[in-house]
């Protein structure tokens, strides 16, 4: 991964870099990784994780459709 530097400002760098490491899933792996998880735990994980994106993409689908409210603006 790379990241360019602009005008010297490192600041505005390190937060790209974090912006990009955060895209990959670098940080959650990092967590996974700093215990061990059981086979069990995981697949109840997994199966978590595919109900929410499944629920994600249903509640887009009606949004585009039109048949559930879109996300509230602050």
């Amino acid at each position: 991964m790379q990241v360019l530097v602009r005008d010297n400002n490192v600041d505005q760098a390190l937060r790209v870099l974090k912006k990009k490491l955060q895209r990959e899933g670098v940080f959650r792996e990092m967590k996974a990784r700093r215990s061990y998880e059981k086979p069990s735990e995981k697949r109840t994980r997994e199966k978590g994780e595919a109900v929410r994106r499944a629920r994600k993409a249903a509640r887009k689908l009606a949004q585009r459709e039109g048949l559930a409210a879109g996300a509230r603006k602050r």
